[in-house]
């Protein structure tokens, strides 16, 4: 087995990249949305979708988190 696969517990399998894969493409979908609200200059969208990107972000890092491929340090700003 992978060391990458011991260090997730081994936890990665198709079903993992498939879910992942769909967390990805609806993290880039939340984007894009976030970027053209922005663009637009529309305020109001731009909140809005700012949660949707955001909630997308925390879903994925949750789901990462769940099978033990969590980053070693954190660097805050």
């Amino acid at each position: 087995m992978p060391d990458w696969n011991l260090a997730a517990l081994g936890n990665v399998d198709d079903h993992f990249i498939r879910r992942y894969r769909a967390l990805l493409d609806t993290e880039s979908a939340a984007f894009d949305e976030l970027e053209h609200a922005y663009e637009d200059g529309d305020r109001a969208h731009f909140e809005t979708d700012l949660a949707e990107w955001r909630s997308a972000l925390e879903r994925r890092a949750s789901f990462l988190d769940k099978h033990g491929l969590v980053p070693a340090t954190v660097l805050r700003v």
